[in-house]
């Protein structure tokens, strides 16, 4: 098959599956909400009983992760996200105010385009198709390439289990022929897309003319400020960052710490299994982080510190989980600054807390802006200070990044796809959930003829002066005495 035909035949392929997943969804969006809840019941108890066996697919297929990690990552999936939207009222009547005389409808927007990475296939494409479901759509995905047996088994569980509750297995499908033209021919003729992955594929579904839900890079600081609990802040990124070896995009690519706890904190990082490279480790270290083309080395993502050390061409001492790089500037010339999704932290050692505060800014301006932000601390000004002026649309206090940013250990809604707003280019700054992939109809009664429209126009009273206090001669005297008298006993 030329490359000319594969592309034609995935494009094909495409329509093909949007037509089908288009007449499945004209019947299916008319069920009512409990069908519905019936559905994504069924999926979530059926997908929820192959969570190990699809994380050993993944981890198989790609060469990414953990599989005990990706098991959670599938459970949270098919769990978590279920237990969240299980009660929702996502479609048709979901408010009636008799008082304000306002009706709220949701309606199903039609067919979803799922573009899947491959860091998170199978836990991804499950949180994807329960949403779909839950708000009346069906859902086409495009996956990685480099995960589509996964991927593919994943839908087709799925499909299994909404033919099994008596609906269409139209409604969830997967490219078979995976190109650039098909993904780009799905973004065109969706309704939606709901885009997780690399910058370039979320700027290419915002690009597309069609409406998109997308996330931007997350490029996580995490900053133990002196009053924090430095034993827990620690314990809290060890188990963020090791798990799934850095795989998810919320997870802390760097250390953020003040001077005069700068000591504790690296020999509580030493204990909890950090290794802090030498300036010559570092160096051939870093060489290794970037490719040529000053992207990130896909080759040491979701990898174990030790095999990175060996591409590296270095020694580490066993049990290693985390390989750490001492740096103070930020960019792509200071690779321990970007996003790495591996396990491999950054470590800057700033003054104050204000100068942290500007380093975090600085780094998330570089890369990661609008996502998300994890501060360790027990001063509640300081996290206000910082919810107030840091560019995230997650400030996340002591708990582990991973699991905070998707709404895991924190009362957020989980979710693998999270917004960062429009400073990171993002339509929506939340975690994407199931009332985002509806739109709201609303029936308001009139309640105000027009003729009896009145608007009550601020009265200003000529005799306030302008800063709108009423000061007499009287009160003149008064206040001249009382200054008198206070110089007089000076």
């Amino acid at each position: 098959m030329s490359l000319q035909d594969k592309d034609l035949l995935s494009i094909q392929n495409v329509r093909d599956l949007v037509r089908k997943a288009s007449k499945a969804q004209s019947s299916y969006r008319l069920e009512s909400q409990a069908k519905m809840d019936e559905i994504i019941a069924h999926v979530s108890s059926s997908l929820a009983r192959h969570a190990d066996e699809l994380a050993g697919m993944a981890v198989t297929e790609t060469g990414f992760g953990k599989q005990e990690d990706k098991v959670i990552k599938n459970l949270f999936a098919s769990i978590s996200v279920y237990e969240y939207i299980k009660d929702q009222k996502i479609v048709g009547i979901i408010e009636d105010c008799p008082k304000r005389k306002v009706i709220s409808v949701g309606v199903p927007v039609g067919v979803v385009a799922g573009l899947i990475p491959s860091t998170n296939p199978t836990s991804t494409t499950i949180f994807k198709a329960l949403l779909a479901l839950k708000s009346g759509n069906a859902v086409v995905f495009s996956p990685h390439p480099s995960a589509l047996k996964c991927i593919t088994y994943t839908v087709d569980l799925i499909k299994k289990a909404v033919e099994e509750k008596g609906a269409s297995a139209d409604l969830i499908s997967v490219i078979s022929i995976p190109t650039l033209g098909a993904t780009a021919e799905l973004m065109k003729i969706s309704n939606l897309i709901l885009a997780t992955g690399g910058p370039a594929m979320v700027k290419a579904a915002y690009s597309s003319g069609t409406p998109a839900l997308g996330v931007g890079p997350g490029n996580v600081p995490a900053f133990i400020e002196r009053t924090a609990d430095i034993e827990h802040a620690v314990s809290c990124i060890m188990t963020s960052k090791t798990f799934d070896n850095g795989t998810i995009c919320a997870s802390e690519q760097m250390v953020i710490t003040e001077s005069c706890i700068a000591d504790k904190v690296e020999a509580e990082l030493k204990r909890q299994g950090a290794y802090f490279l030498t300036p010559e480790e570092q160096a051939k270290v870093e060489k290794i982080i970037l490719n040529p083309k000053k992207s990130l080395n896909a080759k040491i993502v979701g990898q174990p510190a030790e095999k990175i050390a060996g591409m590296a061409g270095i020694s580490i001492p066993n049990g290693t989980r985390v390989m750490v790089g001492r740096t103070q500037g930020v960019g792509k010339d200071h690779p321990f600054s970007v996003e790495k999704l591996s396990p491999l932290l950054g470590y800057y050692v700033e003054q104050s807390w204000e100068d942290a505060c500007q380093r975090c800014i600085e780094i998330l301006e570089f890369e990661g802006i609008g996502h998300s932000l994890v501060i360790h601390t027990k001063n509640e000004m300081i996290v206000k200070e910082f919810a107030l002026h840091k560019p995230v649309s997650r400030l996340l206090v002591n708990t582990p990044s991973t699991f905070g940013g998707i709404g895991a250990t924190v009362n957020i809604a989980p979710s693998f796809t999270l917004g960062c707003g429009s400073v990171g280019g993002s339509s929506i700054s939340d975690n994407v959930e199931a009332k985002h992939l509806v739109n709201i109809r609303v029936a308001a009664y009139g309640v105000v003829e027009v003729q009896d429209l009145k608007f009550d126009v601020p009265q200003v009273n000529s005799s306030q002066s302008s800063n709108n206090t009423n000061i007499n001669n009287i009160d003149i005297d008064k206040i001249t005495k009382l200054v008198i008298e206070k110089l007089n006993n000076r």
